[in-house]
């Protein structure tokens, strides 16, 4: 069974790149073996962190980002400073997450499109309305895009990204989530630490209908349309098209404009709505850190589909740091290729596209908080690292075969 299966996925692919288990460093200081990207480490202001994404898609759809200093791009004697980590996990095409890391964190640190002040120049410090600002701003520019390249380019309103963003700012951890990506905190509480017992907290609320709350929220905000959530293939989806129920992007389940032609019929709902079916407003918990505090996971749901809360905090906890997100994603994809009965080494062997069949894109990015650092608020020099991380050859032939976004 095992070999007639990898038998079918070779026959798929087009000859092997050179370049596949090659391993070379790229200007962020990550490396790359073969469809694997990875930073075993670098500082940020507040301590440590950790990078890794691996492609399945034959495009890559998650994009990531970290960015250490300031926060504004006033010139305030006082400006809001840390480190803020985006997690962009696109759906559909890589069109809008790769948006997102270009503007995102631009919004959170200036308004383009009003006073030359950003958002959080404006207060002197970052807050949860600072963040829910820079959602919407971003949300507005794609949208804008999308009304600009509507008529030679109507795909484009269906291509979306969930987006999760951290900010560390002033002893405090914000944590902003549209759509199903993760982020878990590592605790480790004194009562417990004669046991080496490490605690996850998932601070991160997620948008997706598999989960009943959001069904039921769903079908609160629209009454008229009894469909708002389908089972398909034993898959919860809204208007049984989209898991997620909260996304940058998507914009036609948002505006009935958008739901028409020249988009394809296949994208296009019966039933007119008035009302976005879909929002970008992103859940935000904020939390004041504590010396118990460790360490955040931010990770796409490719990675979540493969282990625990749990799992993954002790894995953090109990490994070195050098290499720690480089380890979640490998046993992530160890845990991939057992539930197809198949060996990680043959598994590995599978090209972007036919690979989305086994896992999604995914990617992690681990962060460890010094306390010390976090309590003098330390200023260290600015980092900056983000993209999608994996890069292939211009010329680098595709696989035959393609998976479908979920």
């Amino acid at each position: 069974m095992l070999s007639a299966l990898m038998n079918f996925l070779n026959a798929c692919l087009w000859p092997t790149r050179s370049d596949h288990h090659h391993h070379h460093q790229d200007g962020d200081g990550g490396r790359q073996d073969g469809l694997l990207w990875y930073r075993d480490s670098g500082h940020h202001v507040f301590g440590d962190f950790s990078m890794a994404v691996v492609q399945a898609n034959n495009l890559l759809e998650d994009q990531r980002q970290l960015e250490s200093g300031s926060l504004s791009s006033s010139s305030s004697s006082a400006p809001p400073y840390g480190t803020f980590l985006g997690v962009y996990d696109g759906h559909g095409g890589p069109e809008t997450s790769r948006f997102i890391n270009h503007h995102l964190f631009l919004h959170l640190k200036s308004d383009h499109f009003g006073p030359p002040l950003g958002f959080a120049a404006e207060q002197e410090c970052m807050s949860a309305d600072v963040i829910k600002k820079a959602f919407q701003a971003t949300e507005e520019g794609f949208l804008s895009l999308v009304s600009n390249r509507f008529q030679t380019t109507p795909q484009l309103a269906t291509v979306g990204s969930c987006c999760l963003v951290c900010v560390i700012s002033d002893g405090t951890l914000y944590v902003a989530n549209a759509g199903d990506s993760r982020a878990v905190l590592g605790q480790l509480f004194k009562s417990t630490a004669a046991a080496g017992d490490v605690h996850a907290t998932q601070l991160s609320a997620e948008h997706n209908a598999s989960i009943e709350s959001v069904r039921r929220e769903l079908q609160a905000l629209h009454p008229d349309h009894p469909d708002i959530v389908l089972l398909k293939h034993n898959v919860w989806r809204v208007k049984g098209i989209i898991q997620v129920s909260r996304s940058i992007g998507d914009v036609y389940l948002k505006r009935s404009e958008f739901n028409r032609e020249p988009l394809y019929a296949k994208f296009r709902l019966r039933a007119p709505f008035s009302r976005p079916l879909l929002s970008a407003e992103p859940s935000i918990t904020v939390h004041t850190l504590q010396p118990h505090d460790l360490f955040i996971i931010c990770a796409s749901d490719g990675l979540w589909e493969h282990m625990s809360n749990q799992e993954a905090v002790e894995i953090v906890h109990t490994h070195p740091r050098n290499g720690i997100a480089k380890r979640l994603v490998k046993m992530a994809l160890k845990e991939a290729a057992k539930k197809r009965e198949m060996r990680y080494s043959d598994l590995k062997k599978i090209d972007r596209g036919v690979r989305r069949h086994f896992h999604d894109d995914i990617t992690v990015i681990v962060v460890f908080f010094d306390t010390s650092l976090v309590v003098s608020r330390a200023r260290g020099p600015a980092v900056s690292v983000r993209g999608a991380g994996v890069n292939l050859p211009h010329n680098s032939l595709a696989p035959c075969t393609t998976a479908g976004a979920s």
